[in-house]
């Protein structure tokens, strides 16, 4: 079996951080979605992986090299524009072959991973097996109708009158009966080669298509909310340990990584978190369910239920929640009069700003 990881994409939902950064790369607990996703596959016993890009291309293979630091051997397959999950799979022909293949899409975050899903397939041996997840909104998704024994009798790609509440999670499982369905079909009307529609013609022509449920949480990463929630799903499972410095006047409850290299000066974490390597806090308090990537600087600041990537800097930020910062953001308080917020930002930024506070 193979595997075909999707980090194409533009991340339209994450930007402005996307801007600059592939979206499968924005940290969970400072590390990358896409790495949950290659060790799950991993982990499942899949080691030769197809991996799709697009624009942000170099940015991934810069990331995960030939797949050697993760156990598996990646073949890197471009795709010229972002037509659809089927048209990827159509774009992979040649890596697939007639092998049987996992489809996992790259900002996905599983619990539990996907070796259950996996040995059932290989098991029960259907055209396709698909992993889905009960959720409260399947206006949402793209939403499968199972019969009686499990079997998926339909696909509805995000109905106003869900017949279903059981979501496509992102991962596929599939024989190489998919490349001829995605063949006969036509694009949707928004012009992409939809994999529902593919899977959809298996269904109407009687091969058999199964589905799985997923046995933990789901997380979906495309927005803000979306990611800092997986980050806080993911922080609460940490095993907390100190390898930087504290001084004498700095504390860490016992559910807080502290990389090596980073440095507290009276400072206070409260977990679960992560402090990444080289990153310095003085006279700073962090809250729950944050993650300080590598090499930042913070004085004088409040930081809690949020994600900060590498580079920032932050100086006299009385408090701050519930925020994504990019890579090399700054921000600071001036004393200058009279007192006004002043901004530089790009394109898709978002601020909010709090009566009293800057």
């Amino acid at each position: 079996m193979k595997a075909l990881v999707l980090a194409g994409g533009s991340g339209s939902r994450l930007r402005p951080i996307t801007h600059t950064s592939a979206k499968q790369l924005v940290p969970v607990a400072n590390k990358p979605i896409l790495f949950y996703g290659l060790e799950q596959i991993r982990d499942a016993g899949v080691t030769e992986v197809g991996i799709i890009v697009g624009d942000t291309g170099p940015e991934i293979r810069a990331a995960i090299g030939d797949g050697s630091a993760f156990g598996i051997e990646v073949t890197y397959i471009p795709q010229d524009a972002p037509l659809g999950l089927a048209h990827a799979v159509l774009t992979a022909e040649a890596f697939l072959g007639d092998d049987d293949f996992v489809m996992f899409l790259g900002d996905n975050l599983i619990e539990g991973g996907i070796r259950y899903v996996v040995e059932a397939f290989e098991r029960d041996a259907p055209a396709a097996q698909l992993l889905l997840k009960q959720v409260p909104d399947p206006q949402r998704f793209g939403i499968a109708v199972l019969d009686d024994e499990g079997a998926i009798v339909r696909l509805v790609e995000k109905p106003k009158d869900p017949p279903s509440d059981l979501a496509l999670v992102g991962v596929y499982l599939f024989t190489s009966a998919i490349l001829d369905a995605a063949r006969r079909i036509k694009p949707s009307w928004r012009g992409e080669l939809e994999i529902t529609d593919a899977i959809q013609l298996l269904v109407e022509e009687g091969r058999q298509v199964r589905a799985s449920l997923v046995e933990g949480w789901w997380l979906d990463t495309g927005k803000k909310d979306e990611l800092l929630e997986a980050n806080r799903v993911v922080l609460s499972t940490i095993v907390g340990r100190v390898d930087g410095e504290l001084d004498a006047a700095s504390s860490v409850t016992p559910d807080v990584v502290v990389e090596a290299g980073a440095r507290l000066i009276r400072s206070h974490v409260r977990g679960p978190a992560v402090i990444g390597a080289g990153t310095v806090l003085e006279d700073v308090f962090i809250g729950p369910f944050t993650s300080v990537a590598a090499d930042c600087t913070l004085e004088r600041c409040e930081v809690e239920y949020s994600v900060l990537m590498e580079r920032c800097h932050l100086r006299d930020v009385p408090r701050m929640e519930g925020s994504l910062l990019g890579r090399d953001v700054r921000i600071s308080r001036t004393e200058r009069r009279p007192a006004a917020h002043r901004f530089l930002l790009g394109d898709h930024a978002e601020i909010e700003i709090t009566e009293g506070r800057v």
